[in-house]
Protein backbone atom coordinates (compact mmCIF):
# COMPACT_ATOMS: atom_id res chain seq x y z
CA UNK A 1 0.00 0.00 0.00
CA UNK A 2 1.77 3.28 -1.24
CA UNK A 3 1.17 6.18 1.19
CA UNK A 4 -1.27 8.11 -1.12
CA UNK A 5 -3.65 5.08 -1.39
CA UNK A 6 -6.83 4.62 0.55
CA UNK A 7 -7.13 1.96 2.85
CA UNK A 8 -9.18 -0.96 2.16
CA UNK A 9 -11.30 -2.08 5.02
CA UNK A 10 -13.37 -5.22 4.99
CA UNK A 11 -16.13 -5.70 7.45
CA UNK A 12 -16.69 -8.90 9.55
CA UNK A 13 -20.40 -8.57 10.42
CA UNK A 14 -22.56 -5.79 8.91
CA UNK A 15 -25.48 -5.49 12.08
CA UNK A 16 -26.40 -2.40 13.35
CA UNK A 17 -23.47 -1.29 15.09
CA UNK A 18 -21.09 -2.57 12.18
CA UNK A 19 -23.20 -0.15 10.46
CA UNK A 20 -22.54 3.15 12.25
CA UNK A 21 -19.20 2.30 11.58
CA UNK A 22 -19.28 1.75 7.68
CA UNK A 23 -21.00 5.67 8.02
CA UNK A 24 -17.65 6.85 9.76
CA UNK A 25 -15.60 5.04 7.70
CA UNK A 26 -17.32 6.02 4.71
CA UNK A 27 -16.92 10.09 5.62
CA UNK A 28 -13.17 9.17 5.72
CA UNK A 29 -11.28 10.20 2.77
CA UNK A 30 -8.26 8.15 2.98
CA UNK A 31 -10.39 4.85 3.65
CA UNK A 32 -12.80 3.22 1.59
CA UNK A 33 -15.01 -0.27 2.41
CA UNK A 34 -13.80 -3.28 -0.30
CA UNK A 35 -15.98 -5.64 1.11
CA UNK A 36 -18.84 -6.86 3.33
CA UNK A 37 -19.20 -10.29 5.41
CA UNK A 38 -21.61 -11.61 7.05
CA UNK A 39 -23.33 -15.09 7.42
CA UNK A 40 -26.98 -12.99 7.32
CA UNK A 41 -27.91 -11.66 3.65
CA UNK A 42 -30.32 -9.55 5.71
CA UNK A 43 -27.32 -8.04 7.12
CA UNK A 44 -25.82 -7.09 4.09
CA UNK A 45 -29.14 -5.67 2.39
CA UNK A 46 -29.32 -3.59 5.37
CA UNK A 47 -26.26 -2.41 5.10
CA UNK A 48 -26.73 -1.83 1.75
CA UNK A 49 -30.14 0.04 1.92
CA UNK A 50 -28.58 2.37 4.72
CA UNK A 51 -25.38 2.86 2.84
CA UNK A 52 -25.59 3.67 -0.68
CA UNK A 53 -22.31 3.68 -1.45
CA UNK A 54 -21.91 -0.15 -0.90
CA UNK A 55 -24.10 -0.75 -3.38
CA UNK A 56 -21.62 -2.50 -5.48
CA UNK A 57 -19.36 -3.27 -2.76
CA UNK A 58 -18.85 -7.96 -2.55
CA UNK A 59 -20.01 -9.75 -0.15
CA UNK A 60 -19.71 -12.59 1.23
CA UNK A 61 -21.56 -15.41 3.28
CA UNK A 62 -18.38 -16.58 4.87
CA UNK A 63 -15.55 -13.82 6.06
CA UNK A 64 -12.82 -16.43 5.07
CA UNK A 65 -14.07 -15.90 1.87
CA UNK A 66 -13.48 -11.98 2.01
CA UNK A 67 -9.95 -12.63 3.42
CA UNK A 68 -8.70 -14.75 0.34
CA UNK A 69 -10.68 -13.25 -2.17
CA UNK A 70 -10.47 -9.54 -1.98
CA UNK A 71 -7.17 -7.12 -1.10
CA UNK A 72 -7.43 -6.00 1.89
CA UNK A 73 -5.32 -3.46 4.60
CA UNK A 74 -7.52 -3.78 7.51
CA UNK A 75 -10.78 -5.23 9.14
CA UNK A 76 -13.28 -4.07 11.21
CA UNK A 77 -15.54 -6.39 13.81
CA UNK A 78 -18.45 -6.11 14.82
CA UNK A 79 -19.74 -9.64 15.48
CA UNK A 80 -21.11 -11.69 18.55
CA UNK A 81 -18.81 -11.42 21.12
CA UNK A 82 -17.29 -15.01 21.27
CA UNK A 83 -16.74 -15.01 17.85
CA UNK A 84 -13.95 -12.42 17.90
CA UNK A 85 -11.20 -14.14 18.85
CA UNK A 86 -10.94 -16.37 15.70
CA UNK A 87 -11.77 -13.71 13.76
CA UNK A 88 -8.97 -11.55 14.68
CA UNK A 89 -6.82 -13.86 14.59
CA UNK A 90 -7.58 -15.51 11.69
CA UNK A 91 -7.05 -11.44 10.38
CA UNK A 92 -3.92 -10.78 12.10
CA UNK A 93 -2.44 -13.82 10.41
CA UNK A 94 -3.40 -12.56 6.58
CA UNK A 95 -1.07 -9.60 7.54
CA UNK A 96 -4.35 -7.11 8.19
CA UNK A 97 -4.57 -4.55 10.44
CA UNK A 98 -8.00 -4.86 12.95
CA UNK A 99 -10.56 -2.73 14.43
CA UNK A 100 -12.52 -4.63 17.08
CA UNK A 101 -15.88 -3.86 18.73
CA UNK A 102 -16.22 -4.50 22.57
CA UNK A 103 -15.66 -6.41 24.50
CA UNK A 104 -12.06 -8.11 22.88
CA UNK A 105 -12.72 -11.68 23.82
CA UNK A 106 -13.81 -13.44 26.33
CA UNK A 107 -11.65 -14.79 28.81
CA UNK A 108 -8.47 -13.57 29.91
CA UNK A 109 -6.17 -16.66 28.65
CA UNK A 110 -7.73 -16.05 25.40
CA UNK A 111 -6.72 -12.21 25.40
CA UNK A 112 -2.97 -12.87 26.19
CA UNK A 113 -3.43 -15.30 23.09
CA UNK A 114 -4.54 -12.15 21.07
CA UNK A 115 -2.24 -9.36 22.20
CA UNK A 116 0.64 -12.00 21.06
CA UNK A 117 -0.35 -12.48 18.07
CA UNK A 118 -0.75 -8.47 17.45
CA UNK A 119 2.71 -8.24 19.01
CA UNK A 120 3.93 -10.88 16.95
CA UNK A 121 2.36 -9.53 13.28
CA UNK A 122 3.57 -5.97 14.36
CA UNK A 123 -0.11 -4.34 12.97
CA UNK A 124 -2.36 -1.82 14.59
CA UNK A 125 -4.97 -3.13 17.00
CA UNK A 126 -7.70 -0.95 18.36
CA UNK A 127 -10.92 -1.84 20.44
CA UNK A 128 -13.48 0.26 19.85
CA UNK A 129 -14.10 1.62 23.30
CA UNK A 130 -15.64 5.32 22.11
CA UNK A 131 -15.41 6.90 25.57
CA UNK A 132 -11.60 6.88 25.34
CA UNK A 133 -12.64 9.71 22.51
CA UNK A 134 -14.83 11.57 24.55
CA UNK A 135 -13.38 14.81 25.45
CA UNK A 136 -14.89 14.83 29.05
CA UNK A 137 -13.36 11.52 29.84
CA UNK A 138 -9.87 12.60 28.27
CA UNK A 139 -10.35 15.73 30.45
CA UNK A 140 -10.84 13.33 33.55
CA UNK A 141 -8.16 11.42 32.74
CA UNK A 142 -5.44 13.95 32.16
CA UNK A 143 -6.30 15.77 35.48
CA UNK A 144 -5.78 12.66 37.14
CA UNK A 145 -2.35 11.71 35.70
CA UNK A 146 -1.51 15.09 36.39
CA UNK A 147 -1.30 14.62 40.19
CA UNK A 148 -2.99 18.18 40.91
CA UNK A 149 -6.04 16.84 42.90
CA UNK A 150 -3.31 13.81 44.75
CA UNK A 151 -4.10 10.07 44.41
CA UNK A 152 -7.46 8.50 43.33
CA UNK A 153 -8.89 7.26 46.51
CA UNK A 154 -12.70 5.78 45.73
CA UNK A 155 -14.52 5.31 43.23
CA UNK A 156 -18.39 4.93 42.21
CA UNK A 157 -19.84 4.12 39.31
CA UNK A 158 -24.19 2.59 38.44
CA UNK A 159 -25.52 1.94 35.28
CA UNK A 160 -28.68 0.56 34.45
CA UNK A 161 -30.83 -0.28 31.28
CA UNK A 162 -33.70 -1.94 30.42
CA UNK A 163 -31.15 -4.67 29.22
CA UNK A 164 -33.11 -8.13 29.78
CA UNK A 165 -36.04 -6.63 28.11
CA UNK A 166 -34.50 -5.45 25.09
CA UNK A 167 -32.02 -8.03 24.64
CA UNK A 168 -34.37 -10.77 24.92
CA UNK A 169 -34.11 -13.59 22.10
CA UNK A 170 -31.11 -12.18 20.67
CA UNK A 171 -27.57 -14.08 20.36
CA UNK A 172 -26.84 -11.18 23.21
CA UNK A 173 -28.74 -13.76 26.19
CA UNK A 174 -26.87 -17.02 24.88
CA UNK A 175 -23.81 -17.78 26.28
CA UNK A 176 -21.79 -19.70 23.72
CA UNK A 177 -22.73 -16.49 21.38
CA UNK A 178 -22.30 -13.13 24.08
CA UNK A 179 -19.84 -15.14 26.74
CA UNK A 180 -21.73 -13.20 29.14
CA UNK A 181 -24.38 -10.80 30.33
CA UNK A 182 -24.35 -6.89 30.55
CA UNK A 183 -21.90 -6.49 32.57
CA UNK A 184 -19.28 -8.35 29.47
CA UNK A 185 -21.77 -6.20 26.87
CA UNK A 186 -22.44 -2.53 28.05
CA UNK A 187 -20.94 -2.79 31.05
CA UNK A 188 -17.65 -3.90 29.66
CA UNK A 189 -17.42 0.16 28.81
CA UNK A 190 -18.34 1.34 31.89
CA UNK A 191 -15.05 -1.47 33.37
CA UNK A 192 -13.07 0.13 30.67
CA UNK A 193 -13.05 4.02 31.52
CA UNK A 194 -12.84 3.48 34.70
CA UNK A 195 -9.67 1.76 34.71
CA UNK A 196 -8.23 4.07 31.64
CA UNK A 197 -9.03 7.25 33.15
CA UNK A 198 -8.02 6.40 36.57
CA UNK A 199 -4.76 4.35 35.99
CA UNK A 200 -5.29 2.01 38.63
CA UNK A 201 -5.10 -1.68 38.76
CA UNK A 202 -7.71 -3.84 40.44
CA UNK A 203 -6.13 -5.51 43.36
CA UNK A 204 -9.19 -7.73 44.25
CA UNK A 205 -13.31 -7.89 43.60
CA UNK A 206 -15.98 -9.11 45.63
CA UNK A 207 -19.52 -9.44 43.57
CA UNK A 208 -22.88 -11.03 43.98
CA UNK A 209 -24.73 -11.39 40.48
CA UNK A 210 -28.20 -12.01 39.39
CA UNK A 211 -29.28 -13.63 36.26
CA UNK A 212 -32.63 -12.44 36.76
CA UNK A 213 -34.09 -15.85 35.49
CA UNK A 214 -32.10 -15.67 32.43
CA UNK A 215 -28.95 -17.62 31.13
CA UNK A 216 -26.18 -14.85 31.55
CA UNK A 217 -25.77 -12.11 34.07
CA UNK A 218 -28.27 -8.99 34.31
CA UNK A 219 -27.62 -7.03 37.99
CA UNK A 220 -24.41 -7.15 39.22
CA UNK A 221 -22.23 -5.21 42.57
CA UNK A 222 -18.89 -5.32 42.75
CA UNK A 223 -16.87 -4.55 45.53
CA UNK A 224 -13.18 -3.21 44.30
CA UNK A 225 -10.16 -2.80 45.73
CA UNK A 226 -7.33 -1.47 43.78
CA UNK A 227 -3.62 -1.63 43.73
CA UNK A 228 -2.53 1.54 46.01
CA UNK A 229 -5.09 1.41 48.41
CA UNK A 230 -8.24 3.06 46.36
CA UNK A 231 -11.73 1.13 46.51
CA UNK A 232 -14.58 1.28 44.28
CA UNK A 233 -18.61 0.17 44.21
CA UNK A 234 -19.84 -0.59 40.65
CA UNK A 235 -23.14 -1.29 39.93
CA UNK A 236 -24.36 -2.67 36.72
CA UNK A 237 -28.47 -3.11 36.78
CA UNK A 238 -29.45 -4.75 33.59
CA UNK A 239 -33.08 -5.17 34.66
CA UNK A 240 -34.06 -1.48 34.64
CA UNK A 241 -36.53 0.67 33.14
CA UNK A 242 -34.68 3.16 31.47
CA UNK A 243 -31.10 4.51 30.95
CA UNK A 244 -29.06 6.37 33.57
CA UNK A 245 -25.64 6.54 33.98
CA UNK A 246 -23.45 7.50 36.97
CA UNK A 247 -19.45 8.22 37.88
CA UNK A 248 -17.91 9.67 40.49
CA UNK A 249 -14.13 9.83 41.62
CA UNK A 250 -12.74 11.00 44.46
CA UNK A 251 -9.46 11.86 44.95
CA UNK A 252 -7.25 13.60 47.67
CA UNK A 253 -7.71 17.06 46.57
CA UNK A 254 -11.49 17.03 45.01
CA UNK A 255 -13.62 14.72 42.43
CA UNK A 256 -15.20 14.26 39.37
CA UNK A 257 -18.53 13.19 38.69
CA UNK A 258 -19.95 12.68 35.28
CA UNK A 259 -24.29 12.36 35.20
CA UNK A 260 -25.68 11.10 31.93
CA UNK A 261 -22.20 12.22 30.12
CA UNK A 262 -22.43 15.85 31.85
CA UNK A 263 -19.43 16.52 33.47
CA UNK A 264 -18.58 18.37 36.90
CA UNK A 265 -15.32 18.87 39.08
CA UNK A 266 -14.59 20.08 42.09
CA UNK A 267 -11.31 20.75 43.52
CA UNK A 268 -9.56 24.03 45.33
CA UNK A 269 -10.76 26.54 42.97
CA UNK A 270 -14.22 25.54 43.92
CA UNK A 271 -17.18 23.21 41.89
CA UNK A 272 -18.27 23.80 37.90
CA UNK A 273 -19.91 22.13 35.37
CA UNK A 274 -18.45 21.69 31.80
CA UNK A 275 -21.19 22.28 28.94
CA UNK A 276 -19.85 20.88 25.13
CA UNK A 277 -16.25 20.63 25.82
CA UNK A 278 -14.52 20.67 22.56
CA UNK A 279 -11.99 18.00 20.95
CA UNK A 280 -12.86 14.85 20.42
CA UNK A 281 -12.77 12.30 17.94
CA UNK A 282 -13.71 8.22 17.18
CA UNK A 283 -11.88 5.30 16.84
CA UNK A 284 -12.23 4.90 12.99
CA UNK A 285 -10.69 7.46 12.57
CA UNK A 286 -7.78 7.38 15.23
CA UNK A 287 -7.51 3.76 13.47
CA UNK A 288 -6.88 5.40 9.99
CA UNK A 289 -4.31 7.66 11.42
CA UNK A 290 -2.78 4.68 13.37
CA UNK A 291 -2.17 2.76 9.99
CA UNK A 292 -0.94 5.85 8.52
CA UNK A 293 1.35 6.69 11.56
CA UNK A 294 0.11 9.70 12.44
CA UNK A 295 -0.95 8.78 15.54
CA UNK A 296 -1.07 6.23 18.19
CA UNK A 297 -3.50 3.95 19.13
CA UNK A 298 -5.92 5.94 21.62
CA UNK A 299 -7.62 2.11 22.57
CA UNK A 300 -5.49 -0.32 21.96
CA UNK A 301 -6.43 -4.45 22.91
CA UNK A 302 -4.14 -3.93 25.92
CA UNK A 303 -8.11 -1.99 27.42
CA UNK A 304 -9.36 -5.89 26.67
CA UNK A 305 -7.41 -7.58 29.04
CA UNK A 306 -7.96 -5.30 31.53
CA UNK A 307 -11.44 -5.59 31.49
CA UNK A 308 -11.88 -9.46 30.99
CA UNK A 309 -9.55 -9.39 34.16
CA UNK A 310 -11.83 -7.68 36.25
CA UNK A 311 -15.16 -9.49 34.26
CA UNK A 312 -13.84 -12.82 34.96
CA UNK A 313 -12.61 -12.31 38.39
CA UNK A 314 -16.55 -11.14 38.66
CA UNK A 315 -17.64 -14.34 37.59
CA UNK A 316 -15.72 -16.21 39.76
CA UNK A 317 -16.26 -14.57 42.83
CA UNK A 318 -20.29 -14.40 41.86
CA UNK A 319 -20.34 -17.90 41.77
CA UNK A 320 -18.71 -18.32 45.26
CA UNK A 321 -21.25 -15.75 46.70
CA UNK A 322 -19.12 -13.17 46.99
CA UNK A 323 -15.84 -14.34 48.32
CA UNK A 324 -12.80 -12.02 47.25
CA UNK A 325 -10.99 -12.89 44.20
CA UNK A 326 -7.62 -11.38 43.10
CA UNK A 327 -6.78 -10.39 39.73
Amino acid sequence: MTTDAKIRIGFIGSGGNARHHMGQVLGLAEAQIVALADPNPAMIEAARRQHAALADVPSFADYHEMLGQVQLDAVEISTPHTTHKEQILTSLGQGLHVLCEKPLVCSVADAHEVLVALEVTDRIGLLSYQRHFQPEFRYIRQRIASGDLGAVTFVSALQCQNWKNGTKGSWRQDPALSGGGQLNDSGSHLLDIILWITGLAVQSVSAFIDNCGTPVDINSALSVRFAGGAQGNISVVGDATDWHEDLTIWCEKGFFLMRNGKLQVCDPSGRYTFDNLRGGSYPDRNFVDAIRGRDQVQSPFECGLRVIELTEAAWRSGAQGGAPVSV
